[in-house]
Parts: C-alpha cells; structure tokens; sequence
C-alpha cells in the first residue's frame, strides 16, 4: 500500500500544481514546451519535434481579460485558457496549437493572434466527415503541414523515424491507460473518483515516456492489492471534462465511484487503438477516423447512447452521470439523443451542468446526495 500512496500522491501533485510539474517536466527533460488545446491535438508530431506536449484544459481565475474577446456564453476552457494567456501564464510556451472543433474555438484561434502575440498558435482544422477517403487525405494534409510549421519552429527536420518513434511512444502510453481504466476499476476505494481524474490528468504535464512508466509501476503495484469491496453506487460518467474538482469530492463523499468515462479530456484520448499499416501520421488519421462516439466528431448514425449503455453493462455500473459544461454546443446538441437512449435501456441518469469559474456546489452536492441515496 506504501508503493501505491507514494505514487498515487506524486501524481495528485503533478495533476494539482501544472505551472510547476511543466516548469519541472521542461527542466527534466530539456525541452521546449508547446501547448496543446483540446481535443485530438497532434501529440506525436509535437513529440517527434522534439518538443513537450503540454494539455490546456482551463483552470480555476478570475476572468477580466478575456471579456474583451470572449462573451460569457462561451466555454469556460477556452475563456480561462484566453485569460492566462493574457495575463503572461503561457509565455513559457514555443507555440500553441488549437483545433477549431467548435464556433468557440475558431474564435479562440483568430484572437489569441491578437490577445497574445508573444505566443504563436498554429491552428489545424479537421475535416466535417472523416470518414470520406477525401476526408482522411484532408487530414494527414493538415499533420504535413503542422509538421511544417513546427520544422520551421525547430529549425531542422522532423524525420520519419522521428514520428515512428513519437508515435509508438504513444501507443505504449494509450495502451498502458486502458490498462489503467480496467485494473483501477477493481479499487474504487484507493483510487476513488477524484483521485482517477488527476491520475489521467497528470499526463498532461509531464514527459508522455516518464509518466507511461509511473502509471505502469503503480498498475504493478495495485494488482499486488486484493480487489477492494465497494457499496456505493458505480457510474459511468460523460462530458467533456470532469472539472472543477469540487464535484469529484462531491462524488466521493457520497460514495460513488467512476468505474468507466467517456470524457474527452480522458478516455476519449486513448480509447481507440491504432491501426497496425500506414506511415505514422496515416495512423493518426485513421485514429480520427476509427473514433465512435464523439459529439466533437461528425456520426451521422448517433452511436454515443449506444455506446454508454454497452459501458454501464460491461462495467457493471449502475448509472450514467452527464457531466454537462455550460455552453458546450457539441454536446449539449447530442444530449437529448443520449438521454432517450439511456432511459429506453432503463438506466438511471445524472445530469449536472458545470462552469469551471463556478464557486457553489451545494444544488449540486444535493443532486448527488440524492441519487446516489434512491440507487442505495
């Protein structure tokens, strides 16, 4: 048990203290760092310049700043990510790299040209429909020339070699988390919904090869553990970001653990495997192209709902919980197929909108309470 708190502990802090485990991360590795805005940013190619990846999911400030750009009815990720770049927070940051999935996060790519210039963005766009063969050629167009901009950025060329290496770095990562996500299931106490979260989270800031190694030795040493007996409630949990971490402690304090996600800043990440042919950045592609179940990804057949309701049967759970960012057009648009799907499979729902600037949590620890009491 020692092992497993020591390194358990050593994770939360990462996960908790970012501008620091980057700073560290950078020292350690003597690399440059490059922020990586959500979602299916280009990693490996990143990696492979041999640059740190950095994730920017938001945090918890004050907004002031980024009003002059931004409305309140926009995410609060990209509002947040917007104002510590504004206030100097990124500046350690070579370049940033924003996907524009979202009416948001186009917006976010033209004005951080202006809200801070002292930081470069590179901007990729995906293709509507993926799944067209014109569409996965768009694609591996748009990594060739992140590629580009991020040679001219280094200097040199980023090689062939250099990608296979980057990439297969990643697969060990991604194969090593689904690991993860199955072996934690059996310890919801050890690692309860808070502390799974920052357990994934971590792996935002630091050396994707150091951290792939310390979720490897702290996956040894949990199955050394006899499987933990649990008698709260089991959920399984979707949204695109399971933030702030007050809500985690409210799920904690009432006994219920996450025992599978769907959420884009976890699981969306690694779930899908790679296909075994094609050159390095044809894999990524493809990666995009095998993704079910992303409301940030055009289906035309809704396969989310589906999805969930086969995850809370695989997992044994006993509930979804939607854990809804405010003004979240993507996912608030496929919420109501969910729903009807969810509830025509007779599973309880949990629905709970979250702002990442929000200070009270007492209507929703009352949600919580509540139904974690009627699944008892």
């Amino acid at each position: 048990m020692t092992e497993v708190k020591k390194l358990i502990d050593r994770l939360e802090e990462a996960a908790l203290n970012p501008a620091k485990t980057i700073s560290e991360s950078m020292k350690q590795t003597r690399k440059k760092a490059i922020g990586c805005f959500p979602i299916y940013t280009p990693e490996e190619i990143v990696y492979a310049a041999g640059y740190l990846p950095v994730g920017m999911w938001g945090g918890k400030t004050d907004i002031s700043l980024a009003d002059r750009y931004l409305q309140r009815f926009c995410c609060s990720i990209m509002r947040t990510n917007l104002e510590l770049g504004m206030k100097g927070t990124y500046n350690l940051l070579r370049a940033v790299i924003i996907p524009t999935f979202c009416d948001t996060l186009k917006c976010v790519c033209e004005n951080w040209k202006v809200a801070v210039p002292q930081v470069p963005v590179i901007p990729i766009v995906y293709p509507q429909n993926r799944l067209l063969d014109a569409g996965f050629r768009y694609m591996i167009d748009e990594f060739e020339r992140v590629r580009k901009i991020l040679e001219e950025l280094k200097g040199s060329a980023i090689t062939e070699e250099d990608l296979k290496q980057a990439f297969a770095l990643y697969e060990k990562y991604r194969k090593t988390m689904r690991n993860f996500v199955e072996v934690v299931k059996d310890y919801p106490v050890t690692v309860n919904a808070r502390t799974r979260h920052l357990i994934i989270k971590a792996g935002y800031f630091m050396d994707k090869k150091i951290y792939t190694e310390i979720i490897r030795s702290l996956i040894d040493a949990l199955k050394k553990m006899p499987p933990e007996k649990f008698d709260g409630v089991k959920i399984v949990a979707t949204g695109l970001i399971g933030e702030p971490i007050e809500l985690l402690d409210i799920f904690a304090e009432n006994n219920v653990a996450v025992v599978a996600d769907d959420f884009a800043q976890e699981s969306r990440q690694f779930r899908t495997p790679a296909r075994r042919k094609g050159s390095p950045l044809e894999k990524m592609a493809y990666r995009v192209v095998d993704q079910r179940g992303c409301t940030f990804l055009y289906e035309e057949q809704k396969t989310k709902g589906s999805m969930l309701v086969d995850m809370v049967k695989k997992n044994n759970a006993q509930a979804v919980a939607v854990v809804m960012m405010k003004f979240c057009d993507p996912e608030e648009f496929d919420y109501p197929i969910i729903k009807e799907e969810i509830e025509a499979a007779g599973i309880p729902l949990l629905y709970l909108e979250i702002d990442l600037q929000m200070d009270s949590f007492e209507q929703i620890r009352t949600r919580v309470q509540s139904f974690a009491e009627m699944l008892c």
